[in-house]
């Protein structure tokens, strides 16, 4: 009997030892599942907090536009608009041709496919807005912009400078003619100087070009003379005018060809040497306003 008894104590030992070794393992399961559950209970929370704050903004965004005026949508609208139309604009580096076809930077027109008009610098504030250098590479547009009003603006310099070289009756009319003797006064230019010939066409307008001039005031049956300021686009048209009449009157009965004139006429102009004929028409103009203040 004492050895049953003895038995059965063993028996219950082992059972109490096994389940104290099972004790600790569920406690540390029940530790993973509380900390498994934090986490996502967090989650939970922050999203709960958030759901609540949308449908508020949406409501207020509701009110805003059914409060809004008409004015104020149209202006949205073309706010839209103008957003849209400034990224289909090019770059201002991309130029364009009268046709309104984009060209690459580097391959521009060249004029007379020598002589580059981009690196050509208008230094006159006045003459800039009026001065045309878009590259073109035939300066001939056909009277396209004839009869319209400030059409000359959209004239290239270059051109202005050839039609004005049909003045006489041997060149009236003979476009072909005035445009190889701009050609060849340029290459002249381009040798003598070493510079671009259209640069310096700009600096000859630019000293030529007068400041002032006079018109003529009538009180009663008298007329007095009166100085006035000349408007920028009447300086570059009385600049190239009187480019061209120094050039045709130093060619009449004279061994020299007509480009060799007109390249040391342009020549003397950008020198500002009173020998060239425009220069002496701006001093003699400004002499005689200053007179008449």
């Amino acid at each position: 009997m004492e050895q049953s008894d003895e038995k059965i104590e063993k028996e219950i030992t082992q059972k109490k030892e096994e389940e104290k070794s099972q004790e600790p393992e569920k406690s540390d399961e029940k530790e993973t599942d509380k900390t498994q559950e934090k986490p996502q209970e967090s989650i939970v929370e922050q999203k709960t907090k958030e759901i609540p704050k949308e449908p508020v903004k949406v409501e207020e965004e509701i009110k805003k536009e059914t409060t809004k005026t008409p004015l104020e949508k149209k202006t949205k609208e073309k706010e839209t608009e103008e957003g849209k139309e400034q990224k289909k604009k090019p770059k201002k580096n991309e130029l364009k041709k009268d046709t309104g076809k984009e060209l690459v930077p580097g391959l521009a027109p060249l004029i007379f496919d020598k002589y580059n008009l981009n690196d050509v610098v208008v230094d006159d504030p006045g003459l800039k807005r009026y001065v045309n250098l878009t590259p073109i590479g035939i300066p001939h547009t056909g009277a396209r912009h004839a009869n319209k009003w400030f059409g000359k603006q959209k004239v290239n310099v270059v051109e202005r400078l050839i039609n004005n070289m049909m003045r006489t009756e041997h060149t009236t009319g003979k476009k072909s003619f005035a445009y190889r003797t701009v050609r060849n006064a340029f290459d002249i230019i381009a040798k003598r100087t070493k510079q671009n010939p259209v640069q310096v066409l700009i600096h000859a307008l630019q000293n030529s070009s007068p400041k002032e001039e006079i018109t003529r005031l009538r009180f009663g049956g008298i007329s007095v003379p009166k100085a006035v300021d000349t408007s920028s686009s009447h300086r570059l048209d009385v600049a190239l005018r009187n480019i061209c009449k120094g050039a045709v009157n130093s060619s009449h009965k004279n061994k020299k060809r007509m480009e060799v004139c007109l390249a040391e006429e342009i020549i003397l102009a950008s020198k500002a040497d009173m020998n060239s004929f425009a220069i002496s028409k701006k001093e003699e103009m400004e002499r005689i306003a200053a007179s008449a203040r």
